[in-house]
């Protein structure tokens, strides 16, 4: 009865080292930082360049489901086509230039984020400001987006 006892250490080593490299694979990928999550502002930023870079595919993929249901890729280019040439006049680079929150449909807060082109740094009002919402504060697509005309100081 002896041997057969032996032979049934024996085949277990194979099944304990085995066993033992599952371990440390499961800690090896336990102790892998997580992929986060974009935030808003990363995700704003990634769109508005894209449009401007004329990448309407990619900023596409960034919008809220209901908002790609609801307009076609041909109405979606219609639309980002004058941020895009507006990209052209003055430079891609974008900087944030504002955030916070507006009160949408039916007193729905809205958060957006509207960027200024680099090259209106030395002004005091930027010419345009390019203008990105989202539904809440947990949603990574873009509910709208904009270009909006910078409030300008009124001459007296």
């Amino acid at each position: 009865m002896l041997p057969l006892l032996t032979d049934t250490r024996q085949q277990m080593r194979p099944c304990r080292a085995g066993g033992k490299l599952v371990v440390f694979l499961l800690l090896l990928l336990l102790s892998l930082p997580a992929v986060a999550q974009s935030s808003q502002i990363q995700v704003a930023r990634q769109f508005l360049i894209a449009v401007l870079n004329g990448d309407n595919s990619a900023a596409y993929k960034l919008l809220a489901p209901e908002v790609s249901s609801a307009v076609s890729k041909k109405q979606f280019r219609a639309a980002v086509r004058p941020m895009y040439e507006q990209g052209r006049e003055l430079g891609r680079p974008i900087a944030l230039y504002k955030l916070g929150l507006r009160l949408g449909d039916e007193a729905q807060p809205r958060y957006f984020y509207a960027f200024s082109f680099k090259s209106d740094t030395l002004q005091a009002k930027p010419r345009v400001m390019l203008d990105v919402t989202f539904r809440d504060t947990t949603a990574t697509r873009i509910l709208s987006f904009g270009m909006i005309p910078a409030p300008q100081s009124k001459r007296k």
